[in-house]
């Protein structure tokens, strides 16, 4: 395995289970989950610095200024972004980051950090995901319409991504993208140092 962290972004549509997937992932593995910024209200239950960073959009627009943010998109009305400093530190103690954020982040994230891995979660079919919508009972109607909307505006995205995740049975897909992860540790890429070893220990022998 490789001593450098890997950087994995997981996008998808609203809806597509993708924050479920993320809890199961934490829970289960030693990953480092990087917590977004937000000027959206806080949904019952979440707590500020665990689940979200809660700012008003002066504080964001000034952090987006000053370069603190890896990446940042206005998603329904409301900015979403990641702190970049927190992210950096963790991937050069060898910790993988898991960043959940939207597309328009993804793109960018992947101009910055050519290496990070782009996972997609997606329900088996469009019909399922205006189901899952409906049936959370979070947004009204019209909120509703607005992420149906949105999502399929987003199918131009998922080509961009290098793994679909296809969420049907949740287990399932915590597996898949965890063996993709630990897959990701063994390319080239990853494996400088034991590269360098290799050409030290070659000419040693010469």
């Amino acid at each position: 395995m490789s001593n450098q962290g890997v950087l994995v972004v997981l996008s998808g549509f609203s809806g597509a289970g993708k924050g479920t997937i993320m809890k199961e992932l934490i829970k289960r593995y030693p990953y480092f989950l990087s917590v977004s910024a937000t000027t959206r209200k806080p949904r019952e239950g979440e707590i500020n610095g665990k689940d979200y960073f809660f700012h008003s959009r002066e504080k964001f627009e000034t952090m987006i200024e000053q370069g603190e943010l890896i990446e940042w998109a206005e998603y329904v009305g409301n900015y979403y972004g990641t702190p970049k400093q927190a992210v950096e530190k963790q991937l050069a103690e060898g910790k993988d980051v898991l960043l959940e954020i939207e597309m328009q982040g993804g793109m960018l994230v992947k101009e910055q950090f050519p290496n990070a891995l782009l996972l997609f979660v997606t329900p088996p079919s469009f019909t399922d995901l205006e189901q899952r919508l409906i049936g959370r009972g979070t947004e009204s109607k019209d909120e509703i319409n607005r992420r149906i909307q949105r999502a399929s505006e987003e199918i131009a995205y998922m080509s961009s991504y290098d793994y679909l995740i296809i969420n049907d049975e949740l287990e399932q897909a915590v597996q898949d993208v965890h063996q993709i992860i630990q897959s990701e540790h063994m390319r080239v890429s990853y494996q400088t140092d034991m590269i360098h070893n290799f050409e030290q220990e070659a000419n040693n022998n010469k």
